[in-house]
């Protein structure tokens, strides 16, 4: 059944049952008080490199705690900088806290730069599950004999990372394909795992505030359990076809869903190559067309569709025949709202457009302030970023993505902090700049990017838009419309009560006209939004005449 050499290309990983609750609990206290008592040691060590009048008050003692605490660090983490021994210890508590470091590594807006970069390096390529177990999930997953559903399925992996597995494969009507698994025990080890990170959050949230922790394991939590479903990512793969059905030359795998199922994923092989393989085989003219596709893609995604691909980077991109870009890997996917997009949507536009003011009002207004903040200073500071990359950009030393993530990061120093999804946003348009710094260096991403804004932006606010959602909410028009005859005449004969009441103070009738008058505008413009603009602006001109004429 399988194909290609036997030997395999990743390390084997264990079968065995994931540990169970106790010892889980055991393993991560361990590792957390070894985390707690390495940061100790690494600031103690810091500190003595320090004048003596720059130590930390408590030097002593602290060294001395410092001097208890070393034996009890394993060997080959002690004197490691602390970044790295933190990165070796999520290495070792297994896929759920590798996934989780991989999270971190894009919340620059939380944690020193020193460990997001230190966590870029965390494993990528685990141990593989045997051949012989693939087969086992598959059979039980699609309840059919393997040679019943494939032709064949390679026996050497392509990839295994800390959730899932690919395995080449060809269906029995021929097609090439790639079959994902989920690993055997991986969705036992994440539910449990998630239990003990949401008490560790809560725990932690009293401990360091600051760094948001049961926010960002709620949410690293939420993304992850997601993953271990394939019915899923199916389902995303679908969905991005679906809103790119106008555009042939944007790729997203097709889905075969007799052969899936929640373990188990079939899908269309995209036989392309990374970007960064690119090399010489691409004109011009195809490299300006490949980057004017991720342009559309990127800006699609995150401000047309507010559904966008959020683990993006270059190993996750492909380009096709044609040329075609494709995607692929759609396990994690991030959703906008539609305020939360159109906010997003309109920070970007001003970006491109230079705005650097409104850029930092609107950034400001997805931000959420912490204990402490300084929501005004972090405007100033985003502005003067802002300004000055639209002086000096360079599109290489200080770019659109750079921009954005400088501006990101800068929040945490004044406390104020980002949902998940804007950090994701952020790393699809740094991925989308890297690689077409790859396809073609000194590219200037803002003014590819102006024309698909600007039509995203515009299509937004056009009649036709306001005509299919005046179409949707027909029945709340036609119910508006029943009871404005009524709301009108209520609020004519409130305004004609108040204007005849006799008053010792001229003003005063007008004033009372005025509440009156706005009473009656509050109600016209509720019903504005379910209804055709003119027949409100008309209803309310007929009641301020009538408000007029009975003065």
């Amino acid at each position: 059944m399988g194909e290609g050499p036997t030997a395999p290309a990743f390390a084997t990983a264990p079968d065995t049952p994931p540990p169970g609750l106790v010892r889980r609990v055991l393993q991560t206290q361990r590792h957390l008080a070894g985390v707690i008592a390495g940061a100790l040691i690494a600031s103690v060590d810091a500190d003595r490199q320090r004048p003596r009048e720059q130590r930390h008050p408590l030097f002593g003692i602290r060294r001395g705690i410092a001097a208890l605490l070393r034996p009890f660090i394993a060997r080959d983490l002690r004197g490691l900088p602390f970044p790295v021994q933190l990165r070796r210890r999520l290495e070792r508590l297994g896929a759920t806290y590798i996934k989780l470091g991989q999270i971190l590594s894009l919340r620059e807006d939380l944690l020193p730069r020193d460990i997001t970069s230190e966590f870029k390096n965390l494993l990528d390529r685990l141990p593989a599950v045997p051949y012989e177990r693939v087969v086992e999930i598959v059979e039980a997953t699609l309840e059919r004999p393997v040679i019943a559903a494939f032709a064949s399925i390679e026996r050497t992996p392509i990839g295994s990372a800390s959730i899932g597995q690919v395995h080449r494969a060809t269906t029995i009507g021929g097609d090439a394909v790639i079959v994902k698994i989920v690993k055997p025990g991986i969705r036992e080890t994440l539910e449990r795992d998630a239990v003990l990170l949401r008490i560790s959050g809560t725990v932690l949230n009293w401990v360091i505030p600051r760094f948001r922790p049961k926010q960002v394991f709620a949410e690293f939590v939420e993304y992850t359990l997601r993953e271990v479903d394939l019915r899923r990512e199916a389902d995303n793969a679908e969905t991005f076809t679906a809103n790119f059905k106008d555009r042939p030359d944007i790729v997203f795998p097709r889905i075969y869903r007799e052969l899936s199922g929640r373990d188990v994923l079939t899908m269309e092989f995209l036989d392309g190559i990374k970007p960064s393989d690119v090399g010489a085989s691409l004109s011009d003219a195809e490299r300006d067309t490949l980057i004017d596709l991720g342009a559309t893609a990127i800006i699609r995604m995150l401000y047309r569709d507010g559904f966008f691909h959020a683990d993006l980077h270059p190993g996750n991109l492909m380009v096709l025949p044609g040329p075609k870009c494709g995607f692929i890997d759609l396990g994690m996917v991030g959703r906008f709202d539609e305020e939360l997009r159109r906010t997003l949507m309109y920070y970007f536009y001003c970006l491109v457009a230079g705005d650097a003011e409104n850029a930092a009002r609107y950034l400001l207004a997805v931000a959420e302030p912490g204990p402490g903040a300084d929501p005004h200073g972090f405007r100033r500071d985003v502005e003067d970023v802002s300004r000055r990359w639209s002086r000096t950009a360079t599109f290489s030393d200080f770019s659109l993505a750079r921009l954005m993530l400088e501006s990101v990061t800068r929040a945490a120093h004044y406390r104020m902090y980002f949902p998940v999804e804007l950090v994701l946003m952020v790393k699809a348009v740094v991925t989308y700049e890297g690689v077409g710094q790859m396809l073609k260096p000194g590219f200037d991403i803002a003014s590819i990017s102006q024309a698909h804004i600007r039509a995203i932006f515009l299509e937004q606010f056009s009649p036709l838009r306001f005509a299919r959602e005046g179409a949707r909410s027909a029945p709340e028009v036609i119910d508006a419309l029943l009871r404005a005859p009524m709301l009108l005449n209520e609020g004519l004969r409130m305004i004609e009560r108040t204007t005849r009441q006799p008053a010792e103070n001229p003003l005063v009738g007008v004033r009372t006209s005025l509440l009156a008058g706005a009473c009656l505008i509050g109600g016209v413009i509720a019903l504005v939004t379910k209804g055709p603009l003119a027949l409100w602006v008309g209803l309310f001109v007929l009641a301020v005449f009538f408000a007029l004429k009975r003065k």
